[in-house]
């Protein structure tokens, strides 16, 4: 009887086990700002993404120099990941204009390469500088130091980090005209999730730096490179830190991305 009760108890329990997986696997799977948006059969982007969310950060800088001049002071491995990518196509977009048609352009490229092309391994990088490079703070640094003032009158915060309700939408139905994939989903993070890799410059970082010292918005008194260095700490996750956007394409361009602006 106790063997009995024991075996009952354990079968139970791995039916609870069980019943708990699959709740697991179908919320997994469901729509939603957590859900995988890389279209299927994208192996060869998927395991960049993998590989790039292990590459390292590092962001616990207290000062960075105006030229970086040592790998360790900007993202190293996950640019060798990106310059080392074979998957193809690969684009990387020249990036600056903040109230531009930026992210709109890259989600039509990808829907175009996607799914009219059939290039599921299809690769976007967003070399981002000038003004656009303000979206690659968190909102913590844009109240701070008051970046809206920065940014012009389109922007209260950075809404440009925010997913909308049309990120919460089914996937499968990548034609619905309010969708993830639509034009009512222009956000950064969706883009991330689609397989978009921003690139942070060092020296849009340095300038806006100095932009603050001369407007006196250093509240903590700091230093030029001090304060290039807090801005370069609060980059939002998955960005790629680059000692210069511009300086930077060059490489990319020599491992075979195609430029766009």
């Amino acid at each position: 009887m106790v063997g009995r009760n024991t075996r009952r108890t354990a079968l139970k329990s791995m039916g609870v086990a069980v019943g708990a997986a699959l709740a697991a696997g179908t919320a997994a799977a469901a729509p939603g700002a957590a859900a995988s948006l890389l279209p299927e059969g994208a192996a060869t982007l998927g395991n960049l993404k993998e590989r790039l969310a292990k590459a390292p950060r590092r962001r616990d800088f207290k000062t960075v120099p105006m030229i970086l001049n040592s790998r360790d002071q900007w993202d190293h491995e996950a640019l060798s990941e990106l310059i080392a990518y074979r998957g193809a196509p690969r684009q990387v977009w020249d990036n600056t204009d903040l109230g531009g048609p930026w992210l709109n352009l890259m989600r039509n490229s990808l829907n175009a390469q996607v799914w009219s092309f059939r290039h599921p391994d299809f690769l976007v990088v967003s070399a981002t500088h000038g003004l656009a490079h303000l979206a690659l703070f968190d909102q913590a640094t844009w109240d701070k130091y008051q970046l809206a003032k920065m940014a012009g009158d389109k922007f209260k915060s950075n809404s440009l980090i925010v997913e909308p309700p049309a990120a919460a939408m089914d996937p499968k139905d990548y034609e619905r005209s309010d969708g993830v994939f639509s034009p009512h989903d222009n956000s950064i993070v969706t883009l991330q999730r689609r397989g978009v890799v921003f690139l942070s410059c060092h020296n849009a970082i340095w300038e806006t730096a100095e932009k603050l010292l001369a407007a006196s918005m250093n509240p903590d008194k700091l230093s030029h490179e001090a304060l290039a260095a807090e801005l370069t700490n609060h980059l939002i996750p998955g960005v790629v830190l680059t000692p210069g956007a511009v300086g930077t394409l060059p490489e990319l361009q020599q491992a075979g991305f195609h430029y766009a602006k």
